[in-house]
């Protein structure tokens, strides 16, 4: 006899500890304030739409399929919040990677096989580019809405701008390992960590593919004279 299918309230009622502990994790890592209560409200939103499209025939457990459409749900919340936290919460992002990247760095052998006058200033231009490739990518948090700060010259906001729509483009034109880990990381907000666990390869193999990309994306830039 063949198990009655769920109902859309009782999968709600499954997910309810899914979405306290995702809302409860992600308020103690934002760099701003926010209410505890908002998150769990924008997570009971993408908890009733994965409740609303669940197929349990795919054979996926409702938590599994859930996870991501209740944190996806919380972030999205989070960036339509006023423009002062968002800015906050991409700048913390940008700190997060920009501490992989010099940890990454500095535990290469690499790095320190030449300590010549040339060879430093090759590493300091060669990690300042992946750096700042870091920096603008923090910025495409959303690439579908547009941050605009009020003290920001509309110059440099058009420069800006010029620059994520250059790093957008080279992005999606990556193979699609790499373009899936750094869309993960860096416009859908996860940590290196969690996009490795997503795609199902380990960190350290996420962080190597991160650095070589990193090195590929500020090259383009330069040619495109975009790091100028």
């Amino acid at each position: 006899m063949t198990a009655a299918r769920p109902t859309s309230r009782e999968l709600i009622e499954e997910g309810q500890a899914l979405v306290h502990s995702l809302a409860t994790r992600i308020f103690r890592n934002i760099p701003f304030r926010a209410d505890l209560d908002d998150l769990i409200a924008y997570g009971e939103v993408g908890l009733a739409e994965a409740a609303n499209k669940f197929d349990p025939e795919q054979g996926t457990q409702f938590t599994s399929f859930a996870y991501y459409r209740i944190q996806g749900a919380i972030y999205d919340g989070l960036s339509k919040m006023s423009w002062t936290n968002r800015a906050a919460y991409r700048r913390a992002r940008f700190h997060q990677m920009a501490g992989e990247v010099l940890e990454q760095d500095a535990g290469s052998k690499e790095s320190f096989k030449d300590e010549s006058l040339e060879s430093g200033a090759q590493w300091f231009r060669n990690i300042s580019e992946k750096l700042a490739v870091v920096y603008f990518a923090s910025q495409v948090e959303n690439v579908d809405e547009v941050f605009e700060d009020p003290a920001e010259s509309a110059p440099s906001r058009i420069a800006r701008n010029e620059v994520n729509d250059r790093l957008v483009k080279l992005v999606d034109e990556l193979p699609n390992q790499a373009r899936i880990l750094i869309r993960t990381i860096y416009f859908d907000g996860h940590t290196l960590n969690e996009a490795a666990l997503r795609m199902g390869i380990s960190k350290s193999w996420a962080s190597r593919i991160h650095a070589k990309i990193l090195e590929q994306l500020a090259r383009s830039l330069r040619k495109m004279g975009a790091s100028d």
